[in-house]
């Protein structure tokens, strides 16, 4: 890679405000998805197909799905909690690092009971415990490998080319 591509590729420092800014959008962004995936899941519950088609055992995966939901939505709400105790009228460094963190580690849930969801239903279609099993950690793995692994490659790349 030549010179002139590194530093275009280069990022420039944040203000405070926009590092803010940034943090919280994203938190916009992924709030309503966590909202529409625990209406769905709260909706399933009350129908015959739930009970009919799913274990007991599979009825309780749902229910820890559900409440991965909640602690994820819980976790990036913290966001907006924890800048009205602390900081309400000043961006602070220590909130970006927070704000941040708790985005990341709202995705976990998220992921888990998303992959949990995916082997429930392709359960219930393919009849399948085995073929649900296998789509279940492909899907786990992508997660993985693109909000993980993409991320921590190009991290490595940039500290690699001296960055």
């Amino acid at each position: 890679m030549n010179n002139k591509t590194s530093k275009q590729q280069a990022g420039k420092e944040l203000s405070l405000d926009k590092a803010a800014s940034l943090v919280l959008d994203e938190s916009r962004m992924i709030l309503p998805g966590i909202q529409a995936l625990f209406g769905f899941q709260l909706v399933v519950v009350f129908s015959t197909t739930f009970t009919e088609k799913l274990s007991v055992f599979e009825q309780r995966l749902h229910l820890l799905a559900i409440l991965l939901v909640v602690i994820a939505t819980m976790t990036i709400l913290t966001q907006a909690m924890y800048h009205r105790q602390t900081s309400e009228k000043e961006v602070a460094e220590e909130f970006i690092r927070v704000a941040s963190r708790l985005l990341l580690l709202s995705m976990f849930p998220i992921v888990s009971s998303m992959s949990i969801e995916v082997y429930l239903i392709s359960r219930v279609i393919l009849k399948s415990n085995s073929w649900a099993l296998l789509f279940t950690i492909i899907v786990f793995s992508l997660f993985l490998v693109l909000w993980i692994g993409l991320p921590r490659i190009e991290a490595l790349r940039h500290l690699l080319a001296g960055k």
